[in-house]
């Protein structure tokens, strides 16, 4: 029997990251099992985890091979020089977090992971180490053109249209043809994962879906015909519906989900609906990143309280879609 191979990263070292991914793997029982390779400072690990009296162990694993029987292994990336900055952002946290990330993309990428889970990583840290990307799904998108950055939880499922930028530019990507490719594309992921998404429940623009054109023309010019198209190819898409009800049509149905527009107009109602369970989950590549909802959460580092079953339902999701 081959068990999956789930690549997990740390995340930043200053946030719950650590906190969470250790309280996560920490009930097995709670887990199919599978080979988990957690990668990240082997230090930062091992603070944490007598930090929060754990005897979780995961024997150091060196070389480019899985192991072939299940557990926990720990792959040492390295990190911040001295202690890491808890509970703020810094470029040697955003080094250590970057580096863990990429090298389990990279053995993703080649096939020995068959999902990486990525623990929440802080934008500034990113920046303040120099890196050029704003997140985990931009810097995949720059390696796989066309992830798509989609959200799910037991009650409500959205996938975003466009995801770190700003509205301005957000705005422009409601185009026919862009919206057209985003269905085709969206429509091949969810098969590929047998997602048990039997339709796309697309969110208007303007409020009310533009009103006929009375308070916007996006929907008449653009999107209507867009979905039209995709309907002829099969792609069981509809649309557009007022953003302020269509979440309430996806809302405890589990076969549905709802296309948004932008960053915040998915994410607002996700996560009132799903914050402390909610996925984060990248689609359109060869293998399945998921990661929790929530970011770094700096105010509660160290204090031992962060809530592990959003990183939990991230592990159980990476596994499934494999």
């Amino acid at each position: 029997m081959t068990f999956p191979a789930i690549g997990i990263s740390l995340g930043d070292p200053g946030g719950i990251g650590p906190e969470v991914v250790l309280k996560a793997l920490a009930t097995p029982s709670l887990l199919p099992e599978a080979r988990f390779i957690v990668f990240g400072d082997r230090r930062v690990w091992d603070a944490n985890r007598e930090a929060l009296g754990l005897r979780l162990e995961a024997p150091l694993h060196k070389g480019d091979t899985v192991p072939s029987a299940p557990g926990f292994y720990f792959n040492d990336t390295g990190g911040v020089s001295g202690d890491a900055i808890r509970g703020q952002s810094s470029g040697e946290n955003g080094k250590s977090s970057f580096r863990a990330f990429e090298k389990a993309v990279e053995w993703a990428g080649r096939g020995l992971l068959d999902a990486v889970v990525t623990a929440p990583i802080s934008k500034t840290s990113w920046r303040l180490a120099g890196l050029s990307w704003r997140g985990h799904t931009e810097y995949l998108d720059s390696l796989y053109p066309g992830a798509i950055m989609t959200f799910w939880s037991e009650r409500l499922k959205v996938a975003l249209l466009s995801q770190h930028v700003p509205l301005t530019e957000a705005m422009g990507r409601v185009r026919r043809g862009v919206l057209l490719d985003f269905f085709r594309a969206l429509h091949r992921s969810l098969a590929g994962v047998r997602s048990g998404i039997d339709e796309l429940l697309v969110a208007g623009f303007n409020p009310h879906a533009g009103e006929d054109g009375l308070l916007g023309t996006e929907e008449t010019t653009e999107m209507r015909p867009a979905i039209a198209a995709a309907a002829r190819e099969g792609i069981p898409v509809s649309g557009p519906f007022p953003p302020d009800t269509v979440f309430l049509k996806a809302l405890d149905h589990p076969e549905k989900m709802v296309v948004a527009l932008y960053h915040d107009q998915g994410l607002i109602g996700f996560k009132l609906a799903a914050f402390e369970t909610g996925v984060n989950t990248t689609l359109g590549m060869p293998f399945i990143r998921t990661s929790p909802d929530h970011g770094t959460a700096f105010d509660i580092a160290g204090k031992g309280v962060a809530d592990p079953r959003s990183m939990l339902e991230a592990i159980r999701l990476a596994i499934r879609f494999s």
